[in-house]
């Protein structure tokens, strides 16, 4: 019997938090589910991180992938312009792929009622902010595009909200366990349901990067295999996430005071440019001139400083990782979460701070510093004591177990005949029968 044939266009838009999944999600659709798919990969830079060229590369046989230049189309296009105008012209199904997750798209939908409700700044109410049949939001919670309702930026998002919902359904990077509630008042709550106009929610996740076994062994994980079983934390705040100088210099400090051994991502603070791969012990040079004075020294038997990249996925993936400080960017929770590791919540912009709340109220597999990073700096007692917490407290115990019962269910909602394939094979269904 003929395969039917059915061409997936994805198109992603600039940042490697996006383009990543979309490359992920595209590439099983290509080799679980048969399907003929491109990806135009709209780039806010000239080039894109080499492991993400890596990934298009070893992807080719499996898809096409288009990379476009980003354009400013401002003066040909009003700032309210629909972005599905051509695919309305030519009568092609469309649907969004929300890298993020279902709290986010939540909140993010509902967000034009939200405009019409609350009266000042989001983030000057008392009272969290209710989304029809989910957790609320407190303000301290919501994400970098309602900080300020001034903003232009605020018009744009709030386009980007209604826009979603003209779309003839969402593809969520979450899986039915583990956000049950928000899932269940997306396709049934009578009022969020109406935000969404009644459209079908598919349910795709994890989309996230997975650990290969054949992978060559670079210097980190050389040095993972020298260290003691669930020993290590595992510091980054992803490829965009910076810290200040002075932040820098408290979480240095708050390491060294824990006594722990540590895997740590530096990216230096603003004015500074890296030089190299690695920091070497007794290194005195600009490129570690906003570290602690004999820092990289006195931590160099049980410490391993990188600089701006690691192998996260391989990483933590290691039998010696205990725990990840994170900027909870939801594909390094992801990662963490398909890998069984347990965290500490960083939360810096976007919609992390969501994320961190999820991760340590919800989840139960984190904990975070007392007071947002956001707010102020962290000091290096609190970095020392959520270290110590992570590698030799009481609480991660429970927090691996959590963190190990979600990621078997998220191994089974990927397998075949779990909720997510299922959602994926509902959703080619859908639109086939859209263009028949």
């Amino acid at each position: 019997m003929a395969t039917k044939q059915l061409h997936v266009a994805m198109l992603a838009s600039p940042g490697v938090g996006h383009l990543l999944p979309i490359l992920l999600l595209s590439h099983r659709l290509a080799t679980h589910h048969n399907l003929r798919v491109t990806v135009l990969a709209v780039t806010a830079t000239a080039t894109i991180p080499q492991y993400l060229s890596q990934l298009i590369t070893s992807f080719t046989t499996h898809l096409s992938v288009i990379q476009i230049p980003a354009a400013d189309i401002s003066a040909v296009a009003p700032r309210n312009a629909n972005s599905w105008a051509v695919a309305e012209e030519l009568g092609i199904p469309k649907y969004v792929f929300v890298t993020g997750n279902a709290w986010f798209t939540a909140l993010f939908t509902y967000s034009p009622v939200l405009d019409k409700q609350v009266v000042g700044q989001y983030v000057d109410q008392k009272e969290p902010l209710e989304i029809p049949g989910c957790r609320p939001v407190r303000p301290d919670e919501i994400f970098d595009a309602m900080l300020n309702r001034d903003d232009e930026n605020y018009d744009v998002y709030l386009n980007l909200a209604v826009g979603v919902t003209l779309a003839d359904g969402m593809l969520i990077n979450t899986w039915e366990d583990l956000e049950p509630q928000t899932l269940n008042a997306l396709r049934t709550n009578e009022i969020l349901r109406s935000v969404v106009k009644y459209k079908p929610v598919y349910t795709v996740g994890p989309v996230n990067k997975r650990y290969e076994p054949d992978a060559l062994k670079g210097e980190v994980v050389e040095w993972l295999d020298k260290q003691p079983e669930r020993s290590v934390i595992y510091v980054s705040f992803g490829s965009e996430g910076t810290i200040s100088a002075e932040q820098i210099n408290e979480l240095a400090w708050g390491l060294e005071l824990s006594r722990q051994r540590f895997v740590w991502v530096v990216r230096p603070p603003t004015g500074h440019v890296p030089d190299g791969s690695f920091f070497k012990a007794g290194q005195s040079d600009a490129t570690c001139d906003y570290l602690p004075e004999g820092f990289l020294t006195r931590t160099q038997k049980v410490g391993l400083v990188v600089s701006s990249w690691a192998p996260q996925v391989e990483i933590l993936n290691h039998t010696s990782v205990a725990g990840f400080l994170t900027h909870c960017g939801w594909n390094s929770t992801l990662e963490s979460v398909t890998n069984g590791v347990p965290m500490i919540a960083w939360p810096l912009y976007a919609e992390q701070k969501m994320n961190a709340a999820m991760l340590t109220e919800e989840l139960k597999v984190a904990v975070r510093p007392e007071v947002l990073p956001t707010k102020k700096v962290v000091g290096r007692e609190d970095v020392a004591r959520m270290v110590m917490d992570l590698v030799e407290g009481e609480e991660v115990k429970v927090m691996k177990i959590n963190v190990d019962m979600l990621k078997k269910g998220a191994e089974k909602a990927i397998r075949e005949n779990g909720s997510s394939y299922i959602s994926v094979c509902k959703f080619i269904e859908d639109c086939w029968s859209q263009i028949q």
